[in-house]
């Protein structure tokens, strides 16, 4: 949030110094980028509150709410910039001054904005955060943004087609569109509870692995129902195992213990839960062998 309010200032003061349609964009996305922050501030302190009675699995999901207002602000943004570079564009076309400075602080921002941007998404990836990860992309997207007006304007001062200030604007204003609309899918899949490919393999995987008599122990005679979803950072598993039906409660109880604590180390910040079923195969494998 401090570097963002810092990079706000400098890009306004661009802005003002060289009445760039391009640094106006990059301008006005970091003034989403203090809001979402904000935000994202807060929803990282309340998704690692724990859980409570009036909330039995954690506040996880509020991650995906940071990134869905995130990607809000971001097309917000995006229209914004696309109205101001059609009104210079056609309308009031605006002369570019000052362009040293003005490349000079919008250099400084792209360079601040990128390291920034960097360090969040790998923070975000390592502890799971989708909010984390969400504003280091919009970051990251910030400084490309930066990139694109260094080149309309070194553009504009090497050649002096001003058209390309305001076109430039148009393209970027495209990007980060682009970027918005996918934040909310992602934030949208969060809070529907879609599932990640890779943790279904991986889970499917663990179970397939104690299936049968040449299975892991705790042998199973199968499994079904496998289901996860996130929550956050969190990760909510439940699965059904079928052990033989001779196996007395305890037994089961065991069996069951044993898989979701394997789930849970593999996942990490994880919680399963198994039911068992008595096996009524009487051709399994398996139940022979007890």
């Amino acid at each position: 949030m401090c570097v963002g309010i810092v990079l706000l200032a400098l890009k306004f003061a661009a802005y003002l110094l060289t009445g760039s349609a391009a640094i106006f964009s990059d301008a006005l996305e970091s003034i989403v980028n203090v809001l979402a922050s904000a935000f994202t501030l807060y929803a990282v302190r309340l998704a690692h509150q724990p859980a409570d009675e009036e909330h039995p699995y954690g506040h996880g999901k509020v991650e995906f709410m940071s990134a869905g207002f995130e990607g809000g602000l971001i097309l917000i943004a995006a229209l914004v910039i696309a109205f101001k570079s059609l009104d210079v564009l056609l309308f009031s076309p605006m002369k570019i001054e000052q362009i040293g400075i003005g490349l000079g602080l919008v250099a400084l921002a792209m360079v601040a904005n990128g390291a920034v941007g960097v360090y969040l998404i790998r923070l975000g990836r390592s502890s799971g955060s989708m909010a984390l990860e969400a504003d280091g992309k919009h970051l990251l997207t910030d400084a490309i943004t930066s990139v694109a007006a260094l080149v309309a304007l070194g553009v504009v001062k090497f050649t002096g087609w001003t058209y390309a200030d305001p076109l430039v604007a148009l393209v970027m204003a495209a990007y980060i569109a682009r970027m918005g609309v996918s934040l909310l899918r992602r934030s949208a899949a969060g809070i529907l509870d879609e599932q990640d490919p890779a943790d279904a393999r991986e889970l499917d995987r663990i179970m397939t692995s104690h299936v049968g008599p040449s299975g892991r122990e705790p042998r199973i005679c199968s499994f079904h129902k496998l289901r996860h979803r996130h929550a956050g950072r969190y990760h909510w598993v439940d699965f059904h195992a079928v052990v033989p039906a001779r196996l007395n409660v305890e037994q089961g109880h065991t069996i069951a213990s044993a898989i979701e604590y394997e789930i849970e180390q593999k996942l990490g910040h994880a919680n399963a839960t198994g039911h068992i079923e008595p096996c009524i195969d009487k051709e399994c494998a398996n139940c022979r062998m007890i």
